[in-house]
């Protein structure tokens, strides 16, 4: 008997438990290939040990990024509105979960009637009469097919591609506030370097006047110096736009109004870090863009099993007990007890076509999304690529333009001397001094891009995060 009563409770057990129709979800293979194009003939001299790790900013040595990055995940406005985002997820986990379980409910009534003759007495006067009743109910709908299991895993991998958009928001609005940060010191370099061609061009121009005034230099010469003059003045205003522009984005970017955040000028560049950029496979792990419409195509593979389920006949039960008398004395006496058990059970037997169009507008959306996966894994190996030969260009660029500048200075202090000592005209020193001033500014317009492809590197490698950390993400899901 003992053996008879747990196969009937294991069977009814595995009947209500029910099946999983619809596909389980595995991952669709994508081509990876074994090392990056650019890293053949290129390495980073610096050993991986050197790499930035956990605030990944630090690496470039500058104290407004190590001050203002932490911020950005606290006050940045497009990542709270990601997170409220996130928070919306894990409830609708919370909301999927729920029906799993049994439905509960109490009801209660008490009415007051007024009968021609009370039914209470017997001297046949008017009265009233106090009824009442006081049941509890309770209502499940077994998940026989899984449909309720699915949208469990659809609303599971949604909330993880929610923490995975929160990431990608970080990152995205991080690596924003680090290339204001290094057009703004750019600007402030820019400025010193043409307050100091300013200088140099005034001097120019005073030696050029006396030489006017002595009549050993025509007037044609002292006008081209006071435009050289004018017209470098003129540039070094206008950099007060974009030093202003930058300082009210860095504002933006870390929650503040423009007006809140004072940035003094500085003349320290942040250091170029060396980012070793590992193994093209790493990608798929570390790139939360990846990692969102990799969670989107299981919840899309989920969501065709809630499709498919609707096939199958669907079974709900209830069960209710209470008490009811009238009149009201006496309710919770065992003669007033009253229950009730119930089951029924549906199947659409014919609609039209409507679940197979479901079933496969849900297959569709999936292979959608396996498209979306695939493409954004390609254009995330293009981008780090992109970087790679970026700084490996721009690094021999800037060899060169070192050379160059020195070059250019050395040449722009001959043509003036030789102005001086009356061998060449002015048009000679003009330009070898537009050439110097040229020169610098190409070769600091390549530390700004080096810089830049730095950031963006460390940005398309997916900064200091990793999908592991969606894991926890899923375990907070599943305990809601």
């Amino acid at each position: 008997m003992d053996m008879y009563r747990r196969t009937l409770v294991s069977s009814l057990t595995l009947l209500l438990s029910g099946c999983l129709v619809g596909p389980d979800y595995h991952r669709p293979p994508v081509p990876v290939p074994t090392e990056y194009k650019e890293l053949a003939g290129w390495t980073v001299a610096a050993p991986s040990a050197d790499a930035p790790k956990g605030d990944w900013w630090t690496a470039f040595n500058d104290p407004l990024l190590d001050t203002l990055e932490p911020m950005v995940s606290v006050s940045n406005q497009t990542v709270r509105q990601d997170y409220a985002n996130y928070q919306e997820a894990l409830a609708e986990v919370q909301v999927a979960r729920s029906a799993l379980f049994p439905t509960a409910a109490v009801t209660g009534s008490a009415t007051k009637q007024h009968a021609a003759r009370a039914t209470v007495g017997t001297s046949g006067i008017p009265g009233t009469v106090t009824a009442g009743s006081l049941e509890g109910s309770v209502s499940w709908a077994p998940d026989l097919w899984g449909a309720v299991r699915r949208a469990i895993q659809e609303s599971k991998a949604t909330a993880q591609a929610s923490a995975a958009t929160l990431a990608n928001a970080t990152l995205s609005e991080q690596i924003a506030l680090a290339t204001a940060v290094i057009d703004l010191r750019i600007t402030d370099t820019n400025i010193d370097l043409l307050q100091k061609t300013v200088e140099a061009f005034a001097e120019s121009l005073r030696v050029v006047s006396n030489q006017g005034a002595a009549g050993t230099t025509p007037p044609s010469d002292v006008i081209a110096a006071r435009t050289q003059l004018e017209n470098t003045q003129a540039s070094l205003i206008a950099l007060g736009v974009a030093r202003a522009q930058n300082a009210h984005a860095i504002a933006v970017l870390v929650g503040k109004n423009p007006e809140e955040l004072d940035i003094p000028h500085s003349t320290a560049l942040p250091q170029l870090p060396s980012v070793p950029a590992g193994v093209p496979s790493e990608l798929l792990q570390r790139r939360p863009d990846i990692a969102i419409a990799e969670r989107q195509m299981a919840a899309q593979n989920a969501a065709i099993g809630v499709a498919v389920a609707a096939y199958y006949p669907s079974l709900s039960l209830s069960a209710a007990g209470g008490f009811s008398q009238s009149p009201l004395a006496g309710l919770l006496h065992a003669a007033n007890h009253v229950w009730s058990l119930g089951a029924a059970a549906s199947e659409t037997v014919f609609d039209g076509g409507e679940r197979h169009g479901q079933v496969a507008a849900a297959k569709a959306a999936y292979e959608v999304t396996v498209a979306n996966y695939r493409g954004t894994v390609l254009k995330a190996f293009q981008n780090v690529e992109d970087d790679l030969s970026g700084l490996r260009v721009l690094a021999q660029q800037s060899e060169v333009l070192e050379s160059a500048v020195r070059d250019a200075t050395r040449g722009a202090e001959i043509a003036l001397n030789e102005y001086q000592a009356g061998t060449v005209d002015y048009t000679t020193v003009a330009t070898a001094q537009a050439t110097q001033l040229g020169t610098e500014e190409s070769a600091l317009n390549v530390k700004q891009q080096r810089l830049l492809d730095a950031v963006s590197l460390i940005g398309d490698l997916g900064g200091d995060w990793s999908a592991s950390g969606l894991n926890d993400a899923g375990k907070t899901a599943a305990q809601r």
